[in-house]
């Protein structure tokens, strides 16, 4: 046993303590969590805005009469759908690598092309969610924001999303926390997150046991500590509503 824990201590002293390795999972820690916020952020955004459209479609479209508002409301529903689409039916190693490689190829700042590609497939599952926080807003809510003068936008915006958000604020936690483990895959495009920073590590020492399980309870603890954060906020939501 003492041999095992004398091999132990010098495998992470290899891996972690020699030439200061530790810094590249430090370095990586703050990649992954600047990735994750930014990204977390334009899904939140684009998100919201697309789900706006997409129940507004659902609702006011069948009922409008044809002109300009209703063609431009069909068109950007349908541009809504076919991006939901192709966002969700392909892997998001792929677009991350579209982006770095096609359509940012003239920049190499990772960080950012990794949050805004990871910020643009998270919104489409961040749509779908607050869209059915909307739709499962009663259409009372919207007769009470007509009868106190608000027109469609006002009523949207000052009554029926702040219902949407808080019904569905759980599921968008959750959300994060997978956005959280997804940005492992940074490093396809050279990005030095905290799962490059493992892979940087076992490349130098060609020990792999260290650094991964290293990389890994990194990971389970920052995960643990968001879905911590999430049950107290459904806590919290539940005791709002009594």
């Amino acid at each position: 046993m003492s041999e095992w824990f004398e091999n132990l201590k010098l495998q992470f002293d290899l891996n972690f303590i020699q030439k200061d390795r530790w810094q590249y999972l430090l370095t990586g820690l703050g990649n992954t969590l600047r990735i994750t916020l930014f990204a977390c952020l334009i899904g939140i955004a684009l998100g919201t805005l697309i789900a706006i459209v997409r129940s507004t479609s659902d609702r006011v479209l069948p009922s409008m009469r044809k002109g300009l508002g209703r063609t431009l409301l069909n068109i950007v529903d349908k541009f809504c759908r076919v991006y939901l689409t192709v966002i969700r039916g392909t892997p998001v190693v792929i677009q991350l690598m579209i982006c770095y490689y096609v359509i940012f190829s003239s920049s190499r700042n990772g960080v950012a092309i990794a949050a805004i590609s990871f910020g643009l497939n998270s919104a489409a599952y961040v749509a779908e969610i607050v869209r059915s926080g909307i739709m499962s807003v009663d259409n009372g809510q919207f007769e009470a924001g007509r009868s106190l003068g608000f027109n469609y936008v006002q009523t949207m915006w000052l009554i029926v999303i702040p219902q949407a958000i808080k019904n569905v604020l759980p599921s968008l936690a959750n959300e994060f926390i997978a956005l959280l483990k997804e940005t492992s895959v940074s490093g396809y495009v050279a990005v030095k997150d905290l799962t490059k920073g493992g892979d940087i590590i076992r490349g130098v020492t060609y020990s792999p046991f260290m650094p991964l399980i290293a990389v890994a309870l990194i990971y389970l603890v920052m995960v643990m500590f968001f879905s911590w954060l999430v049950g107290k906020l459904e806590r919290r939501l539940r005791n709002s509503d009594h």
